[in-house]
C-alpha cells in the first residue's frame, strides 16, 4: 500500500494529537499509581487535593520547561542538591522535575559508595567531575554532604575527615558561586512515624523491596543519630552563598509542589523568544519502493 493513502477510519490529526498529551499525561498518573499502591498517605483527607494536584504539577512543569530554555539561552549553571532521611521523597522529585525536561540540559547524579582509588583522592573531586557546564542543570541525589549524614553515622569517615570537611564545604561552596554555578540546597525533612510507615511498605511491596538495603534498615536504628548529624550539617554549612531550605515532606504530592515551586523561584528566569517553527514538507521521489519487511522481525502484539 502506498503510504500517502489514508484509511478513512483512521483517526483525524487532531484526534492523534490529543492521544498524544493524554499520553504525556498518563505518564504521570503511572508514577502516581506506583506511590499509591501501598501508599502511606491518607487519601480521604487528602481527595480534595489531589484534584487539583496533576493540573498544578503540569502548570510548574510547563514553567520548567521555561526555566530549561533560559539556562541554554544564557548558559546559566544551576546546581540543586537534594538531601534528606531514606524515604523522604527526594527521588520522586527529582522524577517530576526532570518528567519533561530535555536529559541533555537537565541531569541526575546519583553517585555510588566511592571506590577503593576515589577514597584517596580530594574529597570533593568526584563531585566535580558532575557540575554543570553553561547551559546545564545537575541534580544531586545525594551529594558531597554524604560526609555529614550517613559517612558520620556510620563511622566511614575519621573525626579528622568530618572536621576537615566542615571547613572545606563552605570555602568549597563559594568557589563554585563565584565561578558562576548557583547552588539550591534542600531537606527534605519526615517525620519519625512516617519513615517508619513508609519502610514497612516497601518491605510489602515486591516492586519496592529493592530500595531497602541494609543500610536503610540501619538508618532507621540509628534515627537520633542521624538528627544530630542533620542538626550541625544545617548550622555549620548554611551559608549566605548557598543557604539550605526545609521541605516539609510528610506529604509526598505536597512536597513535590512545593519544592518545584521554590526552586522556580530562585531562578531569574523569563521566557525566550524563539523562531517560530515550521514543518518542512516531506520530500517524495518517484523511484523510491518501500521494501517488504519479515512478519517474523515484528515484536508480537499481546495488546
Amino acid at each position: 500500500m502506498n503510504d500517502t493513502c489514508k484509511d478513512p477510519r483512521a483517526p483525524s490529526d487532531r484526534d492523534r494529537l490529543r492521544e498524544e498529551v493524554l499520553d504525556d499525561i498518563d505518564e504521570e498518573i503511572e508514577l502516581e499509581l506506583d506511590d499509591a499502591r501501598l501508599g502511606s498517605e491518607n487519601e480521604a483527607e487528602n481527595t480534595g487535593f489531589r484534584k487539583n494536584y496533576f493540573r498544578e504539577l503540569l502548570r510548574l512543569q510547563g514553567e520548567l520547561v521555561t526555566l530549561q530554555d533560559w539556562v541554554k539561552d544564557t548558559g546559566h549553571r544551576l546546581v540543586v542538591i537534594c538531601e534528606g532521611r531514606d524515604a523522604a521523597g527526594k527521588g520522586g522529585v527529582i522524577k517530576r522535575i526532570t518528567q519533561r525536561l530535555n536529559p541533555r540540559i537537565c541531569r541526575v547524579a546519583a553517585l555510588p559508595a566511592p571506590n577503593d582509588r576515589e577514597r584517596t583522592q580530594w574529597y570533593f573531586q568526584r563531585y566535580v567531575a558532575h557540575l554543570p557546564a553553561a547551559g546545564e542543570i545537575v541534580l544531586f541525589d545525594r551529594s558531597w554532604y554524604n560526609r555529614a549524614g550517613v559517612e558520620r553515622v556510620m563511622n566511614f569517615c575519621t573525626d579528622e575527615e568530618y572536621d576537615e570537611f566542615f571547613r572545606s564545604v563552605p570555602e568549597f561552596e563559594r568557589m563554585l558561586v563565584r565561578s558562576g554555578i548557583q547552588i539550591v540546597k534542600y531537606w527534605f525533612s519526615i517525620s519519625d512515624d512516617e519513615q517508619e510507615l513508609r519502610f514497612r511498605a516497601r518491605m510489602e511491596d515486591p516492586l519496592k523491596q529493592w530500595k531497602l538495603s541494609p543500610m536503610d534498615l540501619e538508618s532507621r536504628r540509628r534515627w537520633e543519630s542521624y538528627t544530630l548529624a542533620k542538626e550541625i550539617m544545617l548550622e555549620r554549612s548554611n551559608i549566605d552563598e548557598a543557604p539550605w531550605w526545609i521541605v516539609r515532606a510528610d506529604n509526598k504530592k505536597k512536597a513535590r509542589l512545593n519544592c518545584i515551586s521554590h526552586l522556580l523561584s530562585q531562578v531569574p528566569y523569563h521566557e525566550i523568544q524563539k523562531p517560530e517553527v515550521r514543518l518542512p514538507e516531506r520530500v517524495y521521489s518517484p523511484d523510491y519502493i518501500r521494501q517488504p519487511v519479515p512478519e517474523t522481525m515484528f515484536v508480537p502484539e499481546k495488546y
